[in-house]
């Protein structure tokens, strides 16, 4: 399907408008339970993501993966708040970890108050995702959740040591990107055909599907990174670049340096020496080397994988939606 991303209703908006129900009903557990009656911080603190804006893409994983599996009760409400309560925590903490001073075009609540409230805060949300899971009386979908976390913090703790290391291979790059993004989209795609109890191969299938709709996404973003509207993105062109972040199109352009080359990602990169005009001439080796679409061509390959999972479940107005939100993650980049 060839999709109009200017013109069209994007497809998480579709998918929005057709879960508006389950959506109101998750925001506003969720309102509920970032309350706090003796720390005023953790709302406000919780609020300014929360409100932001973003898509909601994981939650709404969770909603229609349950929908689609003819689900009927409530417990995909709270497993929806689980996943964005596991999502907001780990970006209060990256923000932290990255110094990061913008995140969905406004300051980051470590800027606005400081990086203590940021990572305390955090862990409250986890806390409090942790309850809601409990509350659905699953232990699988404990255990799937659970295991969830623990994978975003390992990718996260990898990519520290792999961040600024020439020596990254687009293996490690992968597993990074398995943890801190993959990792989260594949168990909100899962725990919501568990909550229905449907056959494991359709669990399987919404696992491979979020699996492989994570890295596609952020290979992706990565690619808006050295190419994106930063008033689109909420963003700046290259922030990538000045945290010293070996993402997929550096990986590439480094395996095909010359020694020269190779000199400059090493003292850009690896050193942390920038200089005026750096940012320019990685944007020129990675046009040398065309790794803006190879890295496009492989978020693609990830994109197709997702739609193919798709295919043993139900027949279903939400089964096409979410084959075009595989198709939407990479069209951002077109």
């Amino acid at each position: 399907m060839s999709l109009d991303i200017e013109t069209s209703v994007k497809p998480h908006e579709r998918l929005a408008a057709s879960l508006a129900d389950d959506l109101a009903a998750v925001d506003a557990l969720i309102r509920e339970k970032m309350a706090s009656e003796h720390a005023p911080r953790i709302p406000e603190v919780t609020a300014h993501l929360v409100d932001a804006g973003g898509k909601r893409v994981r939650p709404m994983l969770t909603l229609a993966a349950a929908r689609l599996c003819g689900y009927e009760g409530v417990n995909h409400h709270r497993l929806a708040a689980t996943v964005e309560f596991i999502h907001t925590a780990t970006l209060l903490h990256d923000d932290v970890v990255d110094e990061s001073g913008q995140r969905r075009g406004r300051p980051t609540a470590n800027l606005l108050w400081d990086n203590k409230s940021s990572v305390l805060v955090g862990d409250y949300l986890f806390a409090r995702s942790f309850q809601l899971m409990t509350a659905t009386g699953s232990l699988k979908v404990l255990d799937i959740l659970a295991d969830a976390a623990a994978t975003i913090a390992e990718g996260e703790v990898l990519q520290l040591t792999a961040a600024a290391n020439l020596s990254t291979t687009e293996d490690i790059y992968i597993k990074v990107v398995r943890g801190k993004t993959a990792a989260l989209f594949a168990a909100a795609a899962e725990v919501g055909g568990v909550i229905a109890d449907v056959s494991q191969d359709r669990i399987d299938a919404l696992r491979t599907y979020g699996d492989a709709l994570g890295i596609a996404f952020q290979i992706a973003d990565d690619l808006l990174d050295y190419g994106g509207d930063a008033g689109a993105t909420g963003k700046n062109v290259g922030d990538d670049f000045r945290e010293r972040k070996l993402t997929l199109p550096v990986i590439k352009a480094v395996a095909k340096a010359d020694d020269d080359e190779r000199a400059f990602w090493k003292r850009t990169i690896e050193k942390g020496d920038q200089q005026d005009g750096d940012l320019e001439q990685a944007l020129a080796l990675i046009a040398k080397h065309g790794t803006m679409e190879t890295t496009r061509a492989q978020a693609l390959e990830w994109s197709a994988t997702a739609k193919t999972a798709l295919d043993v479940l139900p027949d279903h107005p939400l089964r096409d939606m979410l084959r075009d939100l595989a198709d939407y993650v990479v069209a951002r980049i077109s």
